[in-house]
């Protein structure tokens, strides 16, 4: 049986609403502590500081050559990359939401990067850095971190699958041992890289991938404890020195940090950058969030994201990367996929990436100048095996075709374009299947007398009965949007020979614009062809939607099946008595 008519909220009164509102403030200012550092991030970290300490030198020897590359494809130098990895690294560690995220230069900032260096020069980029970052911070402080947690799963893991296959076309340079090839889209240069390979001299680079793997397999099986990657590149770096293999390796590094100096601005360079800085901190936004979300996948012991608190945390990192001349920094995912691989289990893991970054700089550069850079590239096409994960992709496909083509074009998406892209497609592709399930279970359906209520049944009266044949009672159950509109107007209005069609709402739980044009459509239709039309059961937010477009008239509006029955009956009559019809301008 249907409710016969909708029960709305009680209103609040203007008292209510401004003391409601004093309240919301007053959590939300109470919730800006939770953006701090505490005690509690370390939790637990007497317990587990040395596999944190084993996981930061682990990140840190990943991290090292992709900083280094990163800065150089960015035009910054390779300087610049290092102290960004650096600086970010620490802030965004201790600022930061995630326990598990390690951020720095990504390929990703550094495609935004390039057009903008083009345009503005490499000087005004550490002020592009501190704007972006204060951008983040200001996202993290307004709680905008949660709109994370409305992209659909199939997303995530589509975009989580193609960043495994981005990271593992990455390092076919470094396994081939050749340049890689100029192009924005990683599977097209993967490609000429592979073309342009001298394979009579590629040999040693593949063979020291291939050590890095078997050690991989071997070792998770074998020694599931101990820190395997790091262990294959000592394995692969032994092995490249013993051997005398032609293979490269990361070479000479920087000897010196810059010193902390705030970049000169004006308001003419802060407006030119304006755009290009948002761009910046949309992308540092949407891509730590996404990395830490990862990360929380990977590591269901480990507390979760506090996703407001992990953008202010970026949003610091970057300011502090600008400052120290350095580079737009996001959270990482390929070394955060290695860092929660490894072990870790807090801050100091990432913190600790960081450290060893500075000391190999300053300390270890000729031993670390000996790494094979296939080596690396072992370890990543490994952590790169691990996040395209088979099982995930399978359950998903089996459950709606909806969810099987968004993971599905999220994922070729994320790897022919770029992350912001495969989001955002995987997002409207999403949502366009949502709307068509929510258009499917929108019913527009006749009803016949007499009508079924809670508590019994509502029928016309004896003196009524003669209207029987004269009226048409409509129900719109779920939703009247945009996206079922054109069925509504054509399902109401199919009727021939009728009176008075009385359409009920009380039972439509969401009514936009295009569903109130759709009303008005399907009213003016209706009484170009001599029929009323009365509503009923709408709340006031909906008769208000509808009025505002003039779909509803307010005197034709009822609450109550009762009422809508006694009106149509009296509109019959009026028009029997000489009354104006349902086409003339007085009868609405």
């Amino acid at each position: 049986m249907d409710y016969d008519y909708r029960i709305d909220v009680p209103r609040t009164t203007l008292r209510q609403q401004v003391g409601n509102a004093r309240a919301l403030v007053g959590r939300r200012v109470g919730a800006l502590t939770d953006l701090l550092p505490s005690p509690s991030d370390y939790s637990g970290l007497r317990g587990t500081w040395s596999k944190d300490l084993i996981a930061g030198v682990t990140v840190g020897i990943v991290a090292l050559p992709l900083a280094l590359g990163f800065g150089v494809a960015s035009g910054m130098g390779a300087a610049a990359g290092l102290v960004t990895a650096i600086v970010a690294g620490v802030v965004a560690a201790v600022f930061g939401g995630s326990r598990l995220q390690v951020s720095g230069p990504t390929g990703t900032m550094t495609v935004v990067l390039l057009p903008v260096i083009a345009r503005y020069g490499p000087e005004h980029v550490p002020l592009l850095a501190i704007l972006g970052g204060l951008i983040v911070v200001v996202m993290g402080v307004a709680g905008l971190g949660r709109v994370v947690d409305m992209i659909p799963h199939p997303v995530v893991e589509g975009f989580t699958m193609g960043i495994g296959v981005i990271i593992a076309l990455q390092q076919i340079p470094l396994i081939v041992g050749t340049p890689r090839a100029e192009s924005e889209s990683t599977l097209i240069s993967s490609w000429l890289t592979l073309q342009h390979t001298d394979w009579s001299r590629a040999w040693a680079p593949l063979v020291i991938t291939a050590v890095v793997v078997v050690v991989h397999l071997v070792g998770r099986r074998l020694f599931p404890r101990l820190p395997i990657a790091l262990i294959a590149v000592v394995v692969a770096t032994l092995l490249a020195v013993l051997t005398g293999w032609q293979a490269a390796r990361i070479g000479v590094l920087p000897s010196t940090l810059p010193a902390p100096v705030l970049p000169s601005f004006s308001l003419d360079a802060v407006r030119e950058l304006a755009a290009p800085a948002l761009a910046v901190a949309t992308l540092a936004a949407l891509e730590s969030l996404l990395s830490a979300r990862v990360a929380d996948r990977m590591r269901p012991d480990v507390p979760r994201t506090l996703p407001d608190r992990e953008l202010v945390g970026q949003g610091l990192a970057n300011v502090a990367s600008g400052i120290f001349g350095g580079l737009p920094a996001t959270g990482a995912v390929a070394r955060t996929a290695v860092n929660a691989r490894t072990g870790a289990h807090t801050r100091l893991a990432a913190v600790s990436h960081a450290v060893v970054l500075v000391l190999v700089m300053l300390l270890l550069g000729p031993a670390v100048a000996l790494i094979p850079m296939a080596s690396l590239g072992g370890v990543l096409l490994m952590t790169a095996q691990r996040m395209v994960n088979l099982k995930v992709a399978r359950e998903i496909c089996s459950t709606t075709r909806a969810d099987r083509n968004t993971l599905l074009v999220t994922f070729a998406a994320t790897v022919v374009f770029d992350l912001i892209t495969a989001v955002l497609v995987g997002v409207a592709l999403a949502a366009i299947m949502s709307l068509r399930h929510m258009a499917a279970f929108s019913v527009v359906r006749r009803q016949h007398l007499p009508v079924p209520i809670i508590g019994g049944t509502v029928d016309l009266t004896p003196e009524q009965e003669r209207y029987r044949d004269r009226i048409a009672i409509y129900g719109v159950d779920g939703a009247l949007f945009y996206g079922d509109a054109r069925r509504f107007v054509e399902e109401v209005t199919a009727v021939e020979d009728l009176d008075v069609v009385i359409l009920r709402f009380h039972q439509t739980q969401v009514l936009d614009a295009s569903g109130a044009e759709a009303i008005k459509e399907a009213a003016r239709e209706l009484r170009s062809r001599g029929m009323f039309v009365v509503a009923q059961g709408m709340n006031l937010s909906q008769l208000h939607t509808a009025s505002a477009v003039r779909a509803v008239k307010l005197e034709h509006h009822v609450e109550t099946v009762r009422e809508a029955l006694d009106r149509a009956v009296e509109l019959i009559q009026r028009v029997e008595q000489g009354g104006p019809g349902p086409d003339q301008p007085s009868a609405g």
